[in-house]
């Protein structure tokens, strides 16, 4: 049961990912399926009222259904892992599912800074769209991405609630199950932390930048070349935090596993392709555009 789950996760990432790398094959040949994928992923201010597609799209707003869906399974993942680690699982002996309890942490707080964001900071224009197969795969993001991050050891968890469930209640002590064994988690795991609180915070920033282009109902169709924080090096800074947080999951999960590797190259693939977009609406939309930022990668792309 074990491979099985973890090979489905792991050819679900790879359908997800071989679409994008084909269509940024430059190949004049690929030009339709390129403006196909293209089609998904804009969204937002790259997907006008104009377009032809727009039969076949959602109100961006719904961007907080991936959220809702996010906060409630990585939650209900990290509380079954977190029991599994705490009373089945002796640190020195199972290392591997106290650092998916780690990871799952990591993507809690994410996902609830971006619940929290989806109601309190963005303020989405009433023509403000998203594909309907951008959202799908949105939804499929937020459900394949936690469960990669404890995917080898599910099976065992979900048999371990199993039995939790028929037998007597559990006791359980938050912080003394907690804390003890995450402070004896490596250098990796610690680096990786770093690394992703470093993209975290940058996002917040960002995300705070671009919510406070909208502050008034007179600015909400209006828009403007953001400044500050990573908008003065690259037009897409969120999504470049966004991979950097990834990075660091990646780092903390110590690099040695295919199906958290799968889920850092969907998440570059997806936002590079997304920022490029962006960053050639601006170039389009605004010609004082400022010449020297890049799409998402400083000085690169």
């Amino acid at each position: 049961m074990e491979l099985g789950i973890v090979w489905l996760v792991r050819v679900a990432w790879i359908a997800a990912i071989l679409p994008m790398l084909i269509a940024s094959i430059p190949n004049s040949k690929l030009t339709s399926f390129h403006q196909l994928v293209l089609g998904f992923a804009r969204r937002g201010k790259i997907l006008q009222p104009s377009s032809s597609s727009q039969k076949w799209t959602l109100p961006q707003k719904h961007f907080a259904h991936f959220y809702v869906l996010g906060v409630a399974w990585t939650t209900l993942l990290l509380a079954a892992t977190w029991m599994y680690a705490f009373k089945m699982t002796p640190f020195q002996h199972r290392f591997e599912v106290w650092r998916a309890v780690f990871l799952l942490l990591l993507m809690e707080i994410q996902v609830l800074r971006r619940l929290l964001e989806s109601f309190y900071v963005f303020k989405y224009s009433p023509s403000a769209r998203m594909s309907i197969l951008g959202y799908l795969a949105g939804l499929f993001f937020y459900t394949a991405a936690p469960l990669s991050l404890c995917v080898n050891i599910a099976p065992e968890v979900v048999t371990f609630a199993a039995k939790s469930h028929t037998s007597s209640a559990l006791e359980f002590d938050l912080l003394s199950s907690l804390i003890p064994p995450l402070m004896k988690l490596g250098w990796c795991q610690l680096i990786g932390a770093a690394v992703f609180l470093w993209g975290w915070l940058h996002q917040r920033r960002c995300h705070a930048i671009l919510g406070s282009l909208r502050e008034s109902p007179s600015q909400v169709k209006e828009y403007i070349i953001p400044h500050g924080d990573w908008f003065e090096i690259v037009s897409s800074p969120h999504y470049l935090a966004e991979i950097v947080l990834y990075a660091g999951l990646l780092i903390a999960s110590g690099g040695t596993d295919a199906t958290i590797w799968l889920l850092f190259g969907f998440v570059v693939w997806n936002l590079t392709l997304a920022a490029g977009e962006t960053h050639r609406w601006y170039l389009r939309k605004f010609e004082n555009y400022p010449a020297n930022r890049n799409a998402i990668f400083p000085f690169v792309y």
